[in-house]
């Protein structure tokens, strides 16, 4: 299982496209976003600035990036091309694929939020204590395996052909509904209420709780933990369901 974490890794390290979308496009888009706001801008509702607040949602939105793009097409296009199907011949345990890919996924989706917090550092002077910085990247990366596993229930899902608009629709909606792009406090009511269900929101909102110093609403962590229940679920009778056929 060693050998296949590795060759998983190097395949995603050497996928520049991937790299782009993953670790530098979040940081643009932050920089977009923040770029006219000053340290006094603050964001209804929160008590943070917009550069604060957006950090948060950036480092997120890379992460999502990082490990939902990153195993939806990958697993469907294997299993397809008749890899995953070749890797059952071998001595790999079943579970070995799916933590190879999630892996590699973990990997590349730490530098996309170093990377968003290094710029807001320095180009935004967003400033928080040291344990504030440490809370916020393992959050930020535990959090990602709420994704993770959302991505392997959708490549085993869907086909090589179906699976990036499945995915694309999936990624978009939940990053624009869940307030990763824009405050949700913008949103008309109604979709405020819908938000706040939603896995993205529950995720950048643990970020959020560490920026100002308290503990995570009740309700964002139970979101989190019911998502990463209802999509490993998923995930696992989808790749049993698979093994079956073959």
């Amino acid at each position: 299982m060693n050998s296949l974490i590795k060759l998983e890794l190097t395949r995603a390290l050497r996928n520049r496209k991937f790299l782009f979308f993953s670790v530098i496009y979040p940081s643009v888009l932050f920089l977009i976003i923040a770029g006219n706001a000053d340290s006094t801008t603050k964001v209804p509702g929160t008590g943070l600035t917009l550069p604060t607040y957006m950090m948060v949602s950036m480092a997120s939105f890379g992460a999502l990036t990082a490990v939902l793009m990153g195993n939806s097409e990958r697993i469907a296009k294997e299993r397809e091309g008749g890899w995953v199907r070749q890797l059952r011949l071998t001595t790999l345990p079943g579970r070995g694929y799916v933590l190879a890919k999630t892996a590699s996924a973990a990997v590349v989706s730490l530098p996309s939020i170093v990377i968003v917090f290094v710029i807001a550092a320095a180009v935004k002077d967003v400033r928080l204590d040291a344990w504030q910085w440490l809370a916020l990247t393992g959050a930020i990366w535990a959090g990602s395996l709420v994704f993770a596993a959302l991505g392997v229930a959708i490549g085993y899902l869907a086909t090589g052909d179906a699976v990036r608009p499945i995915t694309m629709i999936t990624y978009f909606g939940l990053s624009m509904l869940g307030g990763l792009w824009m405050p949700t406090t913008t949103f008309p009511d109604w979709l405020q209420d819908i938000a706040k269900w939603l896995p993205t929101h529950a995720y950048a909102a643990l970020g959020q709780a560490i920026e100002q110093s308290r503990a995570p609403h009740v309700q964002d962590l139970v979101v989190l933990v019911v998502s990463f229940a209802l999509f490993a679920g998923g995930a696992a009778w989808l790749y049993r369901k698979d093994t079956l056929k073959a």
